[in-house]
């Protein structure tokens, strides 16, 4: 999830007044994000979602291949994936952001690509093209990130383009996973699989676009994150 920055030049703040401190707490601060000890936080409700989705996903596995039920395993995994935004609206709008949780909710949601629409494809849910290109995707994205952070690069934050791919794959796999449960109505295994192409194509557009604008991206935080380094060293 999108990180808080400071946004402040030399200069342009002032301490602020012992009124003002008084009504604002913020102001108190002189700083309206969070502090170096909030960022430092582990236990927080964010973090916990998150572990929880994480965890969710061997269950996810056992449940379509222990159970041998794709109904129940795609409305499991729909819910892994709804709850993707609760995390970070906790984060935002209760003051919990935490560097931990910056970390480990990209991860989540990778983990949650990879293993849990891998396993869709080995089930033979999903058309075979589809689940390759996406799962290859990603696979080469989180190298790509995981060899920039390595090399020093700051740390990107996600592009709009690289959400809306991500939710609607989150959708489109699931739904057609639903799709072959012979347990359900004909009408609700048609809906499900016209809902999963509905949402493929454009979730597989924003996750290319989202590509080509990681690549200079990362170039760039590339670049910032060793002249940041050469300055403090």
């Amino acid at each position: 999830m999108l990180g808080l920055r400071r946004a402040s030049r030399l200069g342009d703040v002032t301490a602020p007044s012992p009124q003002a401190a008084a009504n604002d707490p913020a102001a108190a601060a002189g700083d309206d994000g969070p502090s170096d000890a909030e960022l430092s936080r582990i236990l927080t409700v964010p973090n916990v979602v998150t572990l929880i989705r994480l965890a969710l996903i061997p269950v996810f596995l056992w449940v379509l291949f222990g159970l041998d039920r794709p109904g129940p395993a795609a409305v499991l995994l729909g819910f892994i994936s709804a709850t993707d935004w609760v995390d970070g609206y906790v984060a935002r709008h209760f003051n919990q952001v935490s560097n931990l949780g910056k970390a480990i909710d990209p991860a989540a949601d990778r983990a949650l690509i990879i293993f849990g629409f891998g396993g869709i494809l080995v089930a033979g849910a999903v058309p075979t093209w589809a689940g390759i290109v996406v799962l290859a995707r990603e696979i080469g994205m989180s190298v790509w990130v995981l060899g920039l952070l390595a090399a020093g690069a700051k740390r990107m934050d996600v592009t709009w383009y690289g959400k809306a791919g991500t939710m609607c794959l989150m959708i489109s796999f699931p739904s057609f996973l639903a799709s072959t449960d012979l347990n359900w109505s004909h009408g609700v295994t048609t809906y499900f699989e016209w809902q999963a192409w509905l949402t493929l194509i454009p979730g597989l557009i924003f996750s290319f676009i989202a590509v080509t604008q990681y690549i200079p991206r990362g170039l760039t935080a590339l670049h910032e994150g060793r002249a940041a380094r050469s300055t403090s060293a």
